[in-house]
């Protein structure tokens, strides 16, 4: 497996799981600056890797009324201030072709959405640009047709700084359903595999005007993730989530936070060792 590499840590093969981690989207500079150094001392703490996520623009909500973020200007100048003032990467979604320049300047990973990740044009314009790349699993795919966005990213020049984000496959209506198949045969694919923990149990438009979701099951779904040998978890979190402009029912308490990453550890931990005596064994 390619291994990605961003500042001093590696992401993939037998590496230890990163954690990517941070509000759905920037409400303001002084939270987000807030939660980001929490994170950052936890994950120190604890000794796992950590990337901060928020939006700038979260352009696809679910209701023209409903909070979007700080737009591109000001939500990349503090996520600009995040990275320098608490020294941590920035991970964050690009939506429209005209914000990909400016976006490429400031985050360490840009991500495409889900619903464009089948957008052969924009895909290949965020691969040219980003330093690195992640793509949400859009929830209307099956896993091996993930192997044709990889192709578009290497058309595009990029063949190693390749990350694939799992994030739960529709299943009826207002419904997502998660397959942890889905992240073997992902891995299988040579490029490491994030699994969206938060995402995976939302319930898309379930609230009418807005997506709903069932936090107490992000627990469950992250410790099946790393059971399975995922590379990487993605979770939005946030002081209140009750109070959360975008995403909260499915956001986790930062609170929750430390008793959560220490079992994701410890199952890490085992999983890297039971994979290393069979490499061993061949």
């Amino acid at each position: 497996m390619k291994q990605v590499k961003l500042n001093n840590f590696t992401i993939g093969d037998q590496a230890g799981f990163v954690l990517i981690a941070g509000p759905c989207v920037l409400e303001n500079e002084a939270a987000a600056l807030e939660i980001a150094s929490y994170l950052k001392q936890l994950t120190s703490k604890l000794n796992i890797p950590f990337i901060f996520k928020a939006s700038y623009d979260k352009a696809n909500r679910t209701s023209i009324k409903a909070y979007r973020g700080p737009g591109l200007q000001d939500g990349l100048k503090i996520l600009k201030n995040i990275k320098e003032k608490i020294g941590v990467p920035i991970l964050s979604d690009v939506h429209r072709f005209e914000e990909i320049d400016a976006a490429a300047a400031v985050l360490d990973i840009m991500q495409v959405p889900a619903f464009l990740c089948r957008q052969t044009d924009f895909v290949v314009q965020i691969a040219k640009k980003a330093k690195i790349v992640n793509v949400k699993k859009g929830q209307f795919l099956a896993p091996w047709d993930v192997a044709n966005i990889i192709e578009k990213i290497k058309a595009a020049g990029k063949n190693e700084a390749i990350m694939i984000t799992e994030r739960g496959a529709s299943f009826g209506y207002n419904n997502l359903v998660f397959d942890v198949r889905a992240l073997p045969i992902m891995r299988a694919m040579g490029y490491p595999v994030i699994f969206d923990a938060t995402h995976s149990v939302q319930l898309p438009g379930g609230a009418g005007t807005a997506s709903s979701g069932q936090r107490d099951m992000v627990p469950y779904l992250a410790r099946a993730a790393v059971a399975a040998g995922v590379d990487g978890i993605f979770m939005e979190v946030h002081p209140d989530p009750e109070k959360a402009l975008c995403d909260g029912a499915n956001s986790l308490y930062l609170n929750t936070l430390e008793a959560l990453l220490t079992s994701l550890k410890k199952i890490d931990e085992t999983v890297k060792e039971e994979r290393d005596k069979a490499q061993g064994e061949r």
